[in-house]
């Protein structure tokens, strides 16, 4: 674990199941947050399972082994006891657990309740009606039993949007919560290369909660009518998935679909680069990331009313839709038409809007103001609900 100086404001443990999914945000997200706040001279440390043994890693991550079970439920009665450890020295002033459902997600409410140690939770789309609604068997019972209680130890919940914050109060929490989203990073400077077919952009996991079983439908409806366009799905298999979209893009006949899998790092930026448009049409985001980059790309986007984007609308930077096939038909219709000068006035301005309002260093700063006053109490800032 890596120390900063004697004056760092705060100790804060971070703890999150892993870190080493890719094309999952918390992967990203979390471990950025934790770079940010250690630029803001805090003093942090990661806790994560060991999913990828002796990999290179940041050095502020503490990394567990999986103890005896379920490799699914995580169990590290290491990461426990380290835990258990910091809050019986007092040398935590506050843990941050990410995500539910797994005893990572379990072990920091149980430490912080039995050594009052102030806690903060975020969910990480965990709690959304989606999520609740697809989730298995074990979880139905695993909430009542496991996950719930260890949440009652909650001193303030993090959302990363306006629909989070609903999630967290359907579930009948009613701690404060603090409205903060996700950062992105804004890069320095993205090559525009369009060569011949204008590109329409999917990109993320392959995954049911997508919405790519709508977009394929909505894509076989409209391919005819733009064959300037082709559509390009990014982004690695889930559990098989991949697979079965495949599948229905062959009976669907689609045409000038391209699955080209999982792209990182330049590969990724270079996706965004080339496209012309970009859809998300997802059942269920917290957040969605690659909402976020492909805005910061300077690329505008179709986004569904399942990812928490209203601000498409509000910044002249995209569409923001109902879920389901006959929307996103209507809105492909008109996005497909506009002027290639029209769409790139669009990314350029949800560009402006990303440098503004999700830069790192403003969201760390908003968050090191969420920590001091669970600490020291006060007037809360402007995004704490109490309510």
């Amino acid at each position: 674990m890596n120390r900063l100086h004697d004056t760092a404001d705060m100790k804060l443990i971070h703890v999150v199941s892993t870190i080493w999914d890719e094309a999952a945000g918390p992967s990203y997200s979390v471990t950025r947050l934790c770079e940010a706040l250690i630029s803001d001279d805090q003093d942090v440390a990661l806790a994560v399972l060991d999913e990828v043994p002796n990999a290179s890693q940041p050095s502020f991550v503490k990394a567990f082994p999986f103890g005896v079970g379920p490799r699914r439920l995580g169990r590290s009665p290491d990461m426990r006891r380290w835990l258990t450890e910091r809050a019986m020295r007092r040398s935590v002033d506050i843990i941050h657990s990410h995500g539910l459902w797994m005893l990572p997600n379990v072990y920091p409410g149980v430490v912080a309740r039995r050594y009052n140690v102030p806690f903060v939770v975020s969910p990480r789309g965990m709690l959304s009606e989606w999520a609740m609604r697809n989730g298995s068997a074990i979880k139905r019972l695993y909430w009542p039993l496991i996950q719930k209680p260890a949440l009652n130890a909650t001193t303030c919940f993090h959302a990363t949007a306006e629909s989070e914050y609903e999630d967290i109060r359907r579930m009948g929490l009613c701690q404060p919560v603090a409205i903060i989203p996700n950062g992105i990073e804004i890069p320095d400077h993205i090559t525009t290369e369009r060569r011949g077919l204008r590109t329409l952009l999917f990109l993320g996991r392959v995954h049911p909660k997508k919405g790519l079983d709508m977009l394929f439908p909505a894509w076989q409806r409209i391919q005819d009518s733009f064959p300037d366009w082709r559509l390009v799905i990014a982004g690695p298999d889930n559990d098989g998935y991949l697979g079965q979209m495949q599948e229905l893009a062959v009976r669907l006949r689609l045409k000038r679909t391209e699955f080209v899998g999982a792209l990182r790092g330049k590969q990724k930026w270079d996706a965004y680069g080339e496209a012309d448009l970009f859809v998300l049409p997802t059942y269920s985001e917290n957040f969605g990331l690659t909402v976020a980059e492909a805005l910061a790309s300077g690329l505008p986007a179709i986004v569904s009313k399942g990812a928490p984007w209203k601000g498409l609308e509000e910044k002249k930077a995209g569409w923001w839709i109902d879920i389901g096939i006959d929307p996103l038909i209507a809105c492909l219709n008109e996005a497909l038409t506009q002027h290639p000068h029209k769409l790139a006035m669009m990314g350029q301005q949800g560009c402006s809007w990303m440098k503004e309002e999700f830069s790192w260093k403003r969201i760390a700063s908003m968050m090191v103001q969420t920590y001091q006053w669970i600490r020291k109490g006060g007037t809360p800032p402007d995004w704490i609900r109490n309510v």
